[in-house]
Protein backbone atom coordinates (compact mmCIF):
# COMPACT_ATOMS: atom_id res chain seq x y z
CA UNK A 1 0.00 0.00 0.00
CA UNK A 2 1.39 3.12 -0.85
CA UNK A 3 1.78 5.79 1.68
CA UNK A 4 -0.47 8.32 -0.19
CA UNK A 5 -3.27 5.15 0.22
CA UNK A 6 -2.35 4.71 4.10
CA UNK A 7 -2.73 8.16 5.10
CA UNK A 8 -6.05 8.32 2.74
CA UNK A 9 -7.40 5.08 5.32
CA UNK A 10 -6.24 6.79 8.34
CA UNK A 11 -7.73 9.88 7.75
CA UNK A 12 -11.33 7.86 6.72
CA UNK A 13 -11.41 5.91 8.96
CA UNK A 14 -10.78 8.47 12.08
CA UNK A 15 -13.17 11.44 10.44
CA UNK A 16 -15.42 9.75 8.46
CA UNK A 17 -14.95 12.91 6.26
CA UNK A 18 -17.65 14.31 3.90
CA UNK A 19 -14.86 15.43 1.56
CA UNK A 20 -11.45 14.39 1.20
CA UNK A 21 -8.53 14.84 -0.77
CA UNK A 22 -4.98 13.99 -0.02
CA UNK A 23 -2.58 15.03 -2.35
CA UNK A 24 1.12 13.95 -3.58
CA UNK A 25 3.16 17.43 -3.29
CA UNK A 26 6.61 15.77 -3.40
CA UNK A 27 7.57 16.54 -7.11
CA UNK A 28 6.79 20.54 -6.30
CA UNK A 29 9.69 20.60 -4.06
CA UNK A 30 12.33 18.78 -6.28
CA UNK A 31 15.57 21.12 -5.66
CA UNK A 32 15.07 21.21 -2.27
CA UNK A 33 17.71 20.83 0.55
CA UNK A 34 16.71 17.33 3.15
CA UNK A 35 18.87 15.84 5.81
CA UNK A 36 19.28 12.29 5.63
CA UNK A 37 21.11 10.59 8.21
CA UNK A 38 23.47 13.80 9.09
CA UNK A 39 24.13 14.28 4.94
CA UNK A 40 22.87 17.36 3.46
CA UNK A 41 21.09 15.91 -0.13
CA UNK A 42 18.89 17.76 -2.73
CA UNK A 43 15.82 16.43 -2.91
CA UNK A 44 15.25 15.08 -6.29
CA UNK A 45 10.97 15.14 -5.89
CA UNK A 46 10.36 11.83 -6.54
CA UNK A 47 8.22 9.54 -3.96
CA UNK A 48 5.88 10.24 -1.55
CA UNK A 49 7.35 12.53 0.99
CA UNK A 50 5.46 15.84 0.53
CA UNK A 51 1.40 15.72 1.01
CA UNK A 52 -1.29 18.09 1.28
CA UNK A 53 -4.45 16.89 3.27
CA UNK A 54 -7.75 18.68 2.51
CA UNK A 55 -10.34 17.15 4.53
CA UNK A 56 -13.91 18.62 5.65
CA UNK A 57 -14.88 16.32 8.44
CA UNK A 58 -18.02 16.65 11.33
CA UNK A 59 -15.28 15.58 13.52
CA UNK A 60 -13.64 19.52 13.04
CA UNK A 61 -16.67 21.04 14.34
CA UNK A 62 -16.20 21.74 17.75
CA UNK A 63 -12.40 22.11 17.44
CA UNK A 64 -9.84 24.96 17.66
CA UNK A 65 -7.70 25.22 13.98
CA UNK A 66 -4.89 24.33 16.30
CA UNK A 67 -6.81 21.00 17.58
CA UNK A 68 -7.37 19.98 14.35
CA UNK A 69 -4.03 19.96 13.19
CA UNK A 70 -2.63 18.26 16.39
CA UNK A 71 -5.61 15.96 15.55
CA UNK A 72 -4.53 14.78 12.22
CA UNK A 73 -0.54 15.11 12.64
CA UNK A 74 -1.23 12.41 15.96
CA UNK A 75 -3.19 10.52 13.39
CA UNK A 76 -0.33 10.56 11.09
CA UNK A 77 2.77 10.49 13.30
CA UNK A 78 4.26 7.27 11.97
CA UNK A 79 4.11 8.37 8.19
CA UNK A 80 5.76 11.46 9.78
CA UNK A 81 8.33 9.72 11.64
CA UNK A 82 9.17 8.07 8.85
CA UNK A 83 9.37 9.07 5.42
CA UNK A 84 7.05 12.32 4.73
CA UNK A 85 9.08 15.13 5.29
CA UNK A 86 6.06 17.76 4.81
CA UNK A 87 2.72 18.21 5.53
CA UNK A 88 0.33 20.73 4.90
CA UNK A 89 -3.17 20.47 6.94
CA UNK A 90 -6.36 22.05 5.71
CA UNK A 91 -9.44 21.10 7.68
CA UNK A 92 -12.77 22.49 7.87
CA UNK A 93 -16.00 21.42 9.52
CA UNK A 94 -19.35 20.94 7.11
CA UNK A 95 -20.11 24.62 5.83
CA UNK A 96 -17.05 26.08 6.56
CA UNK A 97 -15.60 28.03 3.52
CA UNK A 98 -12.81 26.07 2.08
CA UNK A 99 -10.17 27.23 -0.55
CA UNK A 100 -10.52 24.41 -2.28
Amino acid sequence: MSIQSTIEAKLAAAFSPERLAVINESHLHAGHHHTESGHHETFDGTGETHFRVRIVAEAFAKMSRIERHRAVNALLADELAASVHALAIEPAAPGEKTRW
